[in-house]
C-alpha cells in the first residue's frame, strides 16, 4: 500500500516557529503604529498650538485695528511687514500649510495677515473674508476668548489649530490660524511602521532561530531517537525485540518517557513468550478435547435406526455440547431380547470434569441395569458407588425407563430430571407428571422409588434435559415448557427422527445470537407394535 505523505515535526516546528514570528511581528508592529501615530499626532498638535500661541502673544492686538476696523481697511507699514515676515518664517521652518492672523465674522473669517499656502497659492490681502463650515465658525467661536483651551479642528488631509490674539485689555481682537499637513504625520508613521517591523521582525525571526535550535535539541532529536528504535522494532516484526534500547539521556519527561518504553517493551517481550507458551498449550489442549469430543460421541449411541431389526420400536437421540465436551448423556440399549432401556442424564457443570463423571454415571447405570432388576434399587446403588469417587462435589440428575415390548409396561426412575412429555396415539404431547427423587451422587444412603407407566402401540415418550427448557435469548428470556410442548404438538405424526431437529432449529431461532450456556439434549422412543411371545430373540 503507497504511504501518505507526512510532514515530519522537524520541520512542521520550524514552519510553526516562522509563522508565528510573523504573526508576532505583524500584530506588534500594528500596535505600535497605532500608538506611535496617536502620540506624534497629539505632539503635533501641542506644537503647532504652542506655536500659534507664542504668534498670539507676538503680535500687538492693538494695532489689529489700524489694518482692519469694521470694515475699513489701513494702510500697511513696517510692522504690517515685519510680522509677515515672522508667520513666513515660522511657516517655512514648520512646512506649514499656511499660517495667518483672522478676524471670526459669524460663518466668515477676515484676513489681517496671509502667508499664502505652502503648495504657492497667494496670499489673502487684508480684509478679504473666507467662508467657513460650520466646524470652523464653532471652533473659532470656542477659541475666541482670553481662557480658551487649545483648539484644533481635523479635516480629511489637514488640521488646524486657533490661537486667540489679545489687546492690551485682554480682550481677543483676532485668531493667529495654523494648517498643518495630515500627510507628514502619514510619511512620519509610516517610516516609523517599516522601521518598527523590520527590528520587529528581525529580532523575532533571531530568536525563533534559537528557540528552534534549542528546542531541536532538548525534543526532536529525543523523540527522533525513541522513534527510530520503536520503528526498527516495528518493521522487524518484533524479531529484534529483545535488542531493543533507546539512548535517551534527558533527565525531563522524555527521559521518562524513554524508560517507560524500555519498560514497555520488556513486558512486552514476557507477555509475547507468554502467549507464546499460552497459545501452544491451548493447542494442546484444544487437540487433546477434539480427540475428547470424537471418544464422547463414540460412547453415546449414534447409528440411527438404533435397531432397524426390531420393528416394535423406533428411537432417536441427540446431544448438543454447550462446550467442546458436555456433561448431558443418553443411552438406549437392549436388556435382554424384550425389555429396552432408555436413560438421559444431566451431570452438574460444563468441560472436561463434567465429560469424565458423565463417563462413570453412564457406565455405572448401564451396568447395574439388569433384567428384572428393581429400578430404584439400581439408582440407590449407582448412587453410593457415585459418592464414593465424587472429589469433585458434582452431580447427576438422570431418568431411566425400562419397556417391556411385549406389554407396553414402561417402568421408570427419576433422579431429579425433568418429566417427560407423552404423546398418546393420536393425541398431543403432555407433560407427565411424576415426582422426581433425590439426585445421584448427593448424598449416600438415598432410597429411589420406581413408577410404572403403560403404553400403547403409537404411544411416544419425549425426554430431555433442562438445557432445552432454559434456553436464554438476547433478551435473557427463558424458552420454557410451553414454547416446548407448541413445538412437540406442531405436528404429532412425526416420527423421532423427524421431531428433535424440528425441536433444535425451533429452540435455535428462539435462541438467535446469544451463546449456548448449556448442553442440550433430548431422546424420543416411539413403541409401535407389540412384541410377540413367540417371536422373542436371543442375543449373541
Amino acid at each position: 500500500m503507497k504511504r501518505k505523505f507526512r510532514l515530519r515535526l522537524q520541520p512542521k516546528l520550524l514552519i510553526a516557529t516562522v509563522l508565528m514570528g510573523i504573526i508576532i511581528a505583524a500584530a506588534m508592529t500594528y500596535t505600535f503604529t497605532v500608538l506611535f501615530g496617536v502620540l506624534i499626532e497629539e505632539f503635533h498638535s501641542q506644537v503647532t498650538y504652542a506655536q500659534a500661541c507664542i504668534a498670539a502673544n507676538t503680535i500687538d492686538g492693538d494695532r489689529i485695528k489700524d489694518y482692519y476696523n469694521d470694515g475699513v481697511i489701513g494702510e500697511k507699514d513696517d510692522y504690517y511687514q515685519e510680522i509677515s515676515d515672522y508667520l513666513s518664517n515660522v511657516q517655512d521652518e514648520m512646512a506649514l500649510i499656511y499660517f495667518r492672523v483672522v478676524i471670526p465674522d459669524g460663518n466668515e473669517m477676515v484676513c489681517v495677515w496671509d502667508t499664502g499656502t505652502l503648495d504657492g497659492d497667494d496670499a489673502l490681502q487684508v480684509g478679504e473674508r473666507i467662508s467657513c463650515t460650520q466646524e470652523t465658525a464653532d471652533a473659532m467661536k470656542k477659541a475666541f476668548a482670553a481662557d480658551a483651551e487649545r483648539t484644533t479642528v481635523p479635516a480629511e488631509d489637514m488640521y488646524s489649530t486657533y490661537a486667540a490674539v489679545l489687546d492690551s485689555s485682554g480682550k481677543p481682537v483676532a485668531l493667529a490660524v495654523m494648517g498643518i499637513t495630515m500627510n507628514r504625520l502619514y510619511v512620519i508613521t509610516a517610516k516609523f511602521m517599516l522601521i518598527a517591523f523590520v527590528v520587529t521582525a528581525v529580532v523575532i525571526l533571531l530568536t525563533s532561530i534559537m528557540y528552534y535550535f534549542f528546542v531541536r535539541r532538548i525534543l526532536v532529536r529525543p523523540l527522533k531517537k525513541l522513534h527510530g528504535a520503536v520503528g526498527s522494532l516495528v518493521s522487524d516484526d518484533m524479531e529484534k525485540i529483545k535488542e531493543f534500547n533507546v539512548n535517551i539521556k534527558s533527565k525531563d519527561e522524555l527521559g521518562d518517557l524513554a524508560d517507560a518504553f524500555r519498560h514497555m517493551v520488556q513486558q512486552l517481550n514476557e507477555h509475547i513468550d507468554n502467549i507464546t507458551r499460552m497459545t501452544a498449550e491451548k493447542e494442546r489442549i484444544g487437540a487433546e478435547l477434539d480427540v475428547a469430543t470424537h471418544i464422547q460421541k463414540s460412547m453415546l449411541p449414534c447409528d440411527f435406526p438404533a435397531f432397524p431389526e426390531r420393528s416394535e420400536i423406533d428411537i432417536y437421540a441427540t446431544m448438543d455440547p454447550a462446550k467442546e465436551v458436555g456433561g448431558d448423556f443418553y443411552d438406549f440399549f437392549m436388556v435382554d431380547e424384550r425389555h429396552l432401556a432408555i436413560v438421559v442424564a444431566d451431570v452438574s457443570g460444563k468441560g472436561v470434569p463434567a465429560a469424565l463423571f458423565m463417563v462413570i454415571g453412564k457406565t455405572l447405570i448401564k451396568d447395574h441395569t439388569e433384567s428384572g432388576s428393581d429400578l430404584g434399587k439400581v439408582f440407590a446403588e449407582v448412587n453410593d458407588l457415585l459418592c464414593e469417587s465424587n472429589s469433585e462435589g458434582l452431580f447427576i440428575t438422570a431418568f431411566e425407563g425400562v419397556l417391556d415390548l411385549v406389554t407396553g409396561d414402561l417402568d421408570f426412575v427419576n433422579a431429579g430430571h425433568e418429566m417427560p412429555f407423552i404423546c398418546r396415539a393420536g393425541e398431543e404431547y403432555k407433560p407427565h407428571k411424576l415426582k422426581a427423587g433425590f439426585v445421584l451422587a448427593g448424598m449416600e444412603g438415598i432410597k429411589y422409588r420406581a413408577g410404572r407407566i403403560t403404553l400403547a402401540p403409537g404411544d411416544k415418550i419425549f425426554q430431555y434435559t433442562d438445557g432445552v427448557t432454559e434456553a436464554t435469548n438476547g433478551a435473557n428470556e427463558l424458552y420454557g415448557m410451553e414454547r416446548l410442548e407448541k413445538a412437540l404438538n406442531t405436528d404429532v405424526s412425526r416420527t423421532p427422527s423427524q421431531l428433535l431437529p424440528e425441536i433444535k432449529a425451533d429452540i435455535d431461532r428462539f435462541v438467535g445470537d446469544a451463546p449456548q450456556f448449556d448442553d442440550i439434549t433430548m431422546l424420543c422412543l416411539e413403541y409401535k407394535c407389540r412384541m410377540e411371545d413367540n417371536d422373542a430373540r436371543t442375543d449373541n
